[in-house]
């Protein structure tokens, strides 16, 4: 098993941490579907059609991970909230045992 953290920020500025234990091959976006964690819409399903599971991956996990595709970063740009070096589709990120632990922060809103 995997355990992936999602850590989002409340208006009054508190921050919560959920941890998602799934399997390896699955996506981070399949992840947190499955899971039902709050601000990952996925209304493409994985497609990479939208920019509805945008994540913000933590420093230390990113060179961890594979580059974004030329289409994975043009599809940042239609992200709600503006995206920056570490922001990355959570259906493009396929898990590994590799990625145990990775932490991730959600966007304040995917519309």
């Amino acid at each position: 098993m995997i355990t992936v953290h999602f850590v989002s920020i409340a208006n009054d500025g508190a921050r919560h941490q959920t941890s998602v234990q799934t399997l390896p091959g699955h996506s981070l976006m399949d992840a947190a579907s499955d899971a039902g964690i709050e601000g990952i819409a996925a209304d493409c399903g994985g497609l990479l059609t939208c920019a509805t599971c945008h994540v913000i991956v933590n420093e230390g996990w990113l060179e961890q991970l594979p580059p974004a595709s030329t289409d994975e970063q043009a599809m940042l740009d239609f992200t709600a909230v503006p995206h920056n070096k570490n922001s990355r589709l959570s259906c493009q990120i396929q898990l590994t045992q590799a990625l145990d632990g990775l932490t991730v922060a959600l966007p304040a809103t995917q519309y």
